[in-house]
């Protein structure tokens, strides 16, 4: 038994399968028209170009009704409080083209009903409404497409106007900790204005005659931020400057490098770290040009060849007196080493840092540059303890710093070196050793002629047998006796120290050394990292006796809890300090923790 509606549809020759079919080329129809259009993904254009479509197939009769229906609203319209109010609103007297324009425009504004067809306030573009149509700008609706893109930008402006969110305040807080800036009270006006500069650096056309120093902030902000660009740099170049320091090149290009010796003549200072573009071509502009660079640093220059550096030092050596280069792994054999030593007699300062290609030779070549008064080494490759003992020997006498990392086979024979040659150094750095004994750095400290120390660095200078965590009999590194000693020795003067991971260093020399009484005047930066005999007591004794600490580094100190902190310290590494609850001034509690 059929139903009424299947006997209707059955009388007019329509089927089910005949539905489906115009549906199906209904929506063919549609999606073709999204593929010319360029827009083809979503179901949400197809249907807005159906309703497209559908408008544009309206036929003569539907727009003479349609202009009826708008006629008639705009009379309505006319009689309504809304259009009394808003002609009240306007100055002047509205003729009756101005009273058919404001009736007009409160009709345009006013929001059809679901299912209705609109036009897009801003696309203009015809499209079905729905209840979920949004609200342009002035009040109409708007088909998806620009409600998506009007969508992404209220929430772009949201984000904006919300600022900083309690973790990133959180970790610049602990990014300045790290670098061992301590804030008390309200920022002063000159960091203000920096870092505003900073946060619209986008907007900045140029620096004008900002000093230095000033400069240098600048340019050390904008690194850490990766934002420094080619058009960045250009805030940096002007032609009366003779320093130019940019702390990330990452994004720059060669033309970039050689612009700056274009715009800044007689640079003498150049410190360019992340270089990674800068290639032979530069060297050949800056060579043309005769720039009177005296002051040389780059890191990570990989696509300078071995050929280029050699007719550097061979071109212009004779003015270079400072040279630091570090992380080069493609040029810069010992042969190049040798066009130096040979092209740059005047040179006073020399730091290599991880320069893949240098060995035993290098140090020998090294030995003939007597007018050094610092050298830092950090090589990749074995050498033997012998070359750099013969070198600290040629050159200790005239050395004011002497900077020694990851040169394992060193032994005490070096320390040994160090104290007969060298009468006038000021900093000394021996890292990553495993060689150098405790007693060797008594006999050092204890019978050493050299004024005191402001900076003195023996990190990682320890046994490493795992099996014997707590090391041989006969310590090795830097241990108990060795500290006593250089504490002893150059403690009235030093400024820097960095023990970190000198583990063989026991818990009563700590607090023999750092007892409250014993005074450090000048110590400001200590780094006790992963020395395990430091506990709550070593670390109050540090705040009591070096009263010009300003950062106090102690990852991997686990016996270290709830320490106070003095108000302008860092505390870096431990997790259940207090956070310089002591009040100025104030140091209630410390007495009580250091009285052991």
């Amino acid at each position: 038994m059929q139903s009424a509606l299947t006997d209707f549809l059955a009388s007019n020759n329509i089927s089910a399968a005949q539905i489906r079919d115009d549906y199906e080329r209904r929506r063919r129809d549609a999606e073709q028209q999204a593929e010319a259009d360029g827009d083809v993904t979503t179901a949400d254009q197809v249907e807005e170009v159906a309703a497209e479509t559908q408008a544009r197939e309206e036929t003569t009769e539907q727009k003479k009704k349609r202009k009826r229906k708008e006629d008639a609203a705009i009379a309505k319209i006319k009689k309504s409080k809304r259009y009394q109010s808003r002609k009240l609103q306007l100055a002047g007297e509205p003729g009756e083209d101005d009273d058919d324009e404001i009736a007009f425009d409160i009709y345009a504004k006013s929001k059809p009903l679901p299912g209705q067809l609109e036009n897009c306030e801003i696309c203009e573009k015809r499209f079905t409404v729905t209840p979920y149509s949004k609200t342009g700008p002035d009040g109409g609706l708007l088909c998806t497409k620009c409600s998506k893109a009007q969508e992404e930008e209220r929430k772009k402006e949201a984000k904006a106007k919300k600022g900083p969110t309690v973790r990133e305040k959180r970790r610049k807080v602990q990014s300045n900790l790290l670098d061992g800036l301590v804030n008390r009270g309200a920022k002063s006006l000159l960091e203000h204005c920096i870092e505003r500069v900073a946060d619209s650096i986008k907007d900045v056309e140029e620096f004008g005659d900002l000093p230095p120093a000033l400069l240098n902030r600048l340019s050390k902000i904008l690194s850490k931020r990766r934002v420094l660009t080619s058009r960045t740099l250009d805030l940096f170049l002007r032609p009366d400057v003779d320093a130019i320091a940019i702390y990330d090149c990452g994004r720059l290009e060669t033309e970039d490098y050689i612009r700056i010796f274009s715009i800044v003549p007689n640079v003498q200072r150049l410190d360019l770290r992340y270089a990674g573009q800068f290639k032979d071509s530069v060297f050949d502009y800056m060579m043309v040009r005769k720039v009177p660079i005296r002051n040389l640093r780059l890191d990570a220059a990989n696509l300078v060849s071995d050929a280029k550096w050699r007719e550097l030092f061979d071109t212009i050596g004779n003015k270079l007196e400072c040279l630091e280069l570090s992380w080069l792994d493609y040029a810069f054999d010992n042969e190049t080493v040798r066009h130096m030593v040979t092209g740059c007699p005047n040179l006073k300062h020399l730091k290599m840092k991880r320069c893949f290609h240098l060995g035993d030779d290098a140090l020998e070549l090294f030995s003939q540059m007597r007018n050094l008064e610092s050298i830092s080494l950090t090589f990749m490759t074995p050498t033997t303890g012998a070359k750099l003992t013969d070198m600290v020997l040629s050159l200790g006498k005239g050395l004011r710093k002497l900077s020694l990392r990851r040169f394992q086979d060193a032994d005490d024979g070096l320390l040994e070196a160090i104290r007969q040659s060298c009468a006038k150094l000021t900093k000394l750095v021996i890292t990553n050793n495993d060689r150098c004994t405790d007693a060797g750095f008594v006999a050092l400290f204890s019978q050493w002629e050299n004024p005191p120390l402001t900076a003195a660095a023996f990190s990682s200078t320890r046994d490493i047998d795992n099996s014997a965590p707590d090391g041989p009999e006969a310590a090795v590194g830097l241990a108990s006796g060795g500290f006593f000693a250089l504490m002893k020795h150059s403690g009235s003067r030093l400024e820097r120290l960095d023990i970190s991971s000198c583990r063989h260093i026991s818990r009563e020399t700590l607090r023999q050394v750092f007892d409250g009484k014993m005074q450090y005047p000048a110590l400001a930066d200590i780094d006790i990292s992963f020395v395990s005999r430091v506990d709550t007591t070593v670390v109050a004794g540090i705040f009591k006796s070096c009263p010009a600490v300003r950062k106090v580094a102690a990852f991997g100190c686990f016996d270290v809890r709830d320490v106070i902190v003095p108000p302008g310290v860092a505390l870096i590494g431990v997790p259940t300090a207090q956070d310089s609850i002591v009040q100025e001034g104030s140091h209630t509690g410390l007495n009580a923790v250091i009285d052991f």
